[in-house]
């Protein structure tokens, strides 16, 4: 994968060059990998919003999704790196983003900052998007992103698609037998709605 991002500021502050440089450097490594035919997916950081701009518009998360998918990324992962995303701006951005990409090659990469996660992927959903990244027990965060929370609980996502009849060959209850593993190790709660809930009701 390769990693860019909407704001000029947040792509210095993660990869250390503009936007455009960090396409310059994406080419040959995407073009290395396709030669070797390897896949390659292209995220976008701060989808929804940067921690050090404020509002970054759909357009400009647009305009990179277009030219990642160009340069031969097979799938565009839209972030939400700092979880301000609402379902209304998730749902403007990903618009914006289809008339450049086909709805069926972009994903969603939310984090559950402010507590909006589920509902992003749901509004996602409706609008087709059929890829989302998650993490077992919420763990994860950005070094970059003061403040900013894990990726969205794989055990809540799986919940939700489970109750939407959804069919995603993933187990819950070994996700949840990991997680709660991961978390002893760490010594620390899971973030994860479900497994706090369940945890609670099996004891």
């Amino acid at each position: 994968a390769v990693f860019g991002a909407a704001s000029e500021t947040f792509s210095k502050r993660n990869i250390n060059c503009s936007i455009a440089q960090s396409l310059e450097r994406f080419a040959p490594v995407v073009q290395a990998a396709r030669e070797r035919k390897m896949r390659v997916r292209g995220y976008i950081s701060c989808a929804a919003g940067c921690p050090y701009e404020g509002e970054v518009k759909p357009q400009a998360v647009a305009a990179l999704a277009e030219k990642l998918y160009e340069m031969g990324c097979y799938e565009i992962s839209l972030g939400d790196t700092i979880g301000v995303g609402t379902p209304g701006r998730i749902r403007a951005m990903i618009e914006a983003v289809a008339k450049k990409v086909p709805i069926g090659k972009l994903g969603g990469h939310y984090h559950d900052t402010y507590g909006q996660a589920l509902a992003n992927i749901y509004a996602s959903l409706e609008l087709g998007v059929k890829t989302f990244d998650s993490s077992v027990a919420g763990l994860g965060g950005c070094p970059y992103a003061k403040g900013a929370t894990g990726n969205v609980a794989t055990e809540d996502v799986v919940y939700m698609l489970d109750g939407l009849g959804i069919e995603t060959g993933v187990d819950l209850k070994k996700v949840l037998r990991t997680g709660q593993f991961i978390c002893s190790e760490l010594g620390r709660e899971p973030a994860s709605k479900v497994a706090r809930a369940l945890a609670t009701k099996d004891s």
